[in-house]
């Protein structure tokens, strides 16, 4: 395990955790790891992009509920704009993607 700092409670309250509902999801071309996401997170849509194109079939992501930081400042993966992040567990190398226990409206706060 990896040893991270220690961050105060104000600290971790400025990142925006939400539930995502994904609403669509595409390979990018020219990628063997990236899909293109559009997910709902309450108020809009995101797109997002996430290296788990090798773990998961695109359409088997439509309307998976995930935990997303959506507060983080958008980049360019493969000319493509990814607005937030889904966030997985990383076990092997391999990505698993994480989910509430039950159905909750896209948007809700994790806390």
């Amino acid at each position: 395990m990896v040893n991270k700092e220690i961050i105060e409670i104000s600290e971790f309250a400025k990142l925006d955790l939400r539930i995502g509902k994904i609403e669509n999801a595409e390979r990018i071309e020219g990628s063997k790891k990236l899909i293109k996401l559009d997910v709902d997170v309450g108020n809009e849509r995101r797109q997002m992009v996430a290296g788990i194109a090798e773990d998961y079939d695109p359409e088997d992501l439509i309307g998976e509920l995930v935990p997303v930081l959506a507060n983080l400042k958008p980049v360019k993966l493969m000319g493509v704009e990814s607005q937030g992040m889904i966030l997985a567990v990383e076990v092997n190398g391999k990505p698993i993607l994480l989910h509430p226990d039950r159905e909750v409206p896209a948007g809700s706060r994790v806390r």
